[in-house]
């Protein structure tokens, strides 16, 4: 039986015209338990210098499924990236190679501060004027949020976008997101005096960790009030881990069967709109704008109608949305967020581009900047923060696609254990969908909005032990921060509109201390812009520091409301309500 085994390896090799020799002795015994094309990607991996993947494999015999499985793997690594795992180690090697010697990203390249008239005011009549343009362009909208992620950081064993935004009414952020599109697809259609209300397209895009638990989310909230044939879910793939300089595959500790792989980041999100179809099938339909959103900002839509007014009346290909930040120290409490610069090539090409906060510093340092990132005059940082909100325009940005296939540019991160250059754990390629200008032509028109940070953003990402450690002054993006802001916003909002409110009153929740304001809510079918807002309050309105008021309804309106207590509204279709007079807690 042994010598027909190796018979048979031996003709295998033969056809291949291959020299037993080379190739490991212990896939050489296995070679007959594989079909054709698991030999082929045997003998590819072989080429990439990967013959380690086979040291341990036993006899014949032993765990022969399991030898099978690991071609399946592989054959999925693959296909899932453009040019397959030859392309994949060939680009590993040269990013590694860039790392271990150091070599600076933005050779050749002079920052400056980016300039520009994109800087919005919430509620004068500029603001006012992007966010009327905007929810009509928003009917010709399309909307992708990257929800890949797990909330472990959080402390949370399930899906991010299940968490509660606020907790108030306990709207978790899958169905603010969603309610808030059906908002604007209504408001978007009677501004437009449409016959017939578009439907809005959105895609999520999920992982293996989030795919089943997201569409489960969605199938027993009835897909939160939205239409199941407007939503579509795309799953992203991870990519192989690498265990050292040389690109050498990672075996999974756990199975010495299975490379071990990771997320490749959110930039696959532009190959897998490409690879699906989606966004030729959105052209054809007459869209012209794809709108992109991560997944636990509570803020987002608030500034979305704005935005997408400026990206309208600028003609923008490209729109990021940016926040004015602090300068933050020390390097561990940075956040997950990059800054936005005009990037000015040796060429003369002059480009808008994101850095990511840890190579701002010695970027700025190296070029004219001695004390690197500091704040300015007005107490901020001059290089304002993006918050991965974008903004395309449909048509160009398939045109980019069609050259590049949705690939982005990559980068490695590996963690060194000393000098050796040596990996303390693998790493793996990533990719981020903001990085997407970088493969654009100088005509490309990139531009940026900047709003004020209240007003936009707000990231949940830190658990409650990681957010007290955070400095005072600097932002814990954390549930309990995360929720104030909500507080916050539409308390400003309203304040803005002519509401009396009282000071918010500092207190210390969970180890950070936040500012309290009235704990106000509504759902984005009440308004969604800032004109429509005031169009609902009436006469002289106030609401104590104390108050907690939440309003579910279209017409809901508050006339010479004087609150010092708790309201909460929630009116049918077709319902006119209106609230007024004093409402205040009873003192027990």
């Amino acid at each position: 039986m042994a010598s027909a085994t190796a018979d048979s390896s031996a003709k295998i090799l033969s056809d291949l015209n291959v020299n037993a020799g080379d190739w490991p002795p212990n896939l050489v015994k296995n070679l007959h338990l594989l079909h054709p094309d698991q030999i082929e990607l045997a003998k590819m991996l072989l080429v990439l210098r990967q013959s380690h993947l086979f040291q341990h494999w036993p006899e014949p015999g032993v765990e022969d499924k399991r030898k099978k499985a690991f071609f399946a793997q592989v054959a999925k690594l693959n296909s899932c990236y453009p040019g397959g795992l030859a392309y994949y180690v060939k680009n590993a090697k040269e990013l590694l190679a860039d790392s271990k010697e150091g070599k600076n990203p933005y050779d050749g390249f002079t920052p400056s501060v980016p300039t520009g008239d994109k800087v919005l005011s919430f509620g004068d009549d500029n603001f006012i004027r992007f966010e009327e343009a905007g929810i009509k362009e928003a009917q010709d909208a399309a909307f992708v949020l990257v929800a890949g992620g797990l909330g472990e950081r959080l402390g949370y064993n399930g899906i991010k976008v299940a968490l509660p935004a606020e907790t108030t009414t306990g709207t978790c952020f899958l169905q603010l997101y969603i309610e808030s599109i059906l908002a604007l697809q209504e408001a978007s259609s009677r501004l437009s005096q449409g016959t017939c209300q578009k439907e809005i397209p959105f895609v999520i895009m999920t992982s293996d960790d989030t795919y089943s638990r997201t569409m489960n989310l969605l199938e027993s909230n009835s897909y939160f009030g939205m239409k199941p044939t407007q939503v579509k879910l795309l799953k992203q793939e991870k990519v192989a881990c690498l265990d050292d300089n040389d690109a050498r595959l990672a075996l999974d500790p756990h199975d010495k069967y299975k490379i071990q792989t990771k997320p490749h980041g959110h930039g696959d999100v532009h190959s897998l709109l490409y690879s699906s179809g989606l966004l030729k099938i959105w052209h054809d339909a007459g869209l012209r704008w794809v709108l992109f959103f991560q997944d636990t900002n509570g803020l987002l839509f608030k500034a979305i109608p704005a935005a997408l007014g400026v990206s309208a009346t600028k003609q923008y290909h490209v729109n990021c949305l940016l926040f004015n930040e602090k300068q933050k120290k020390p390097l561990e409490e940075l956040p997950d967020s990059l800054t936005v610069m005009d990037m000015k090539l040796t060429s003369g090409r002059l480009m808008v581009i994101n850095v990511e906060y840890n190579q701002l510093d010695p970027l700025l340092r190296a070029n004219a900047h001695p004390d690197g990132d500091v704040d300015c005059e007005t107490g901020y940082s001059p290089f304002p923060g993006n918050i991965n909100q974008l903004i395309l325009e449909l048509g160009p940005y398939i045109e980019e696609l069609k050259k590049t296939g949705g690939a982005i540019e990559e980068f490695v991160n590996p963690k060194y254990k000393d000098a050796s250059k040596t990996f303390k754990s693998s790493t793996r390629l990533e990719c981020m969908m903001q990085d997407y200008p970088k493969t654009l032509p100088p005509s490309a028109k990139v531009g940026f909005t900047l709003m004020g940070t209240w007003l936009a953003y707000a990231p949940v990402k830190n658990n409650p032990e990681d957010a007290a450690k955070v400095s005072k002054g600097n932002h814990y993006h954390s549930a309990t921060s995360g929720e104030m802001a909500i507080y916050r916003a539409n308390s400003r909002i309203l304040q803005k509109a002519g509401v009396k409110l009282e000071d918010p009153v500092p207190q210390v929740f969970n180890g950070q201390e936040v500012e309290v304001w009235p704990r106000v809510t509504w759902k984005p079918i009440w308004r969604l812009t800032f004109s429509e807002i005031k169009s609902k309050l009436r006469g002289s309105c106030s609401i104590s520091q104390r108050s907690t008021m939440a309003l579910k309804g279209r017409n809901i309106f508050l006339e010479d409301l004087s609150l010092d207590g708790a309201l909460a509204i929630n009116s049918i279709d077709g319902a006119k309500v209106k609230v007024g007079g004093l409402i205040r807690k009873l003192e027990s």
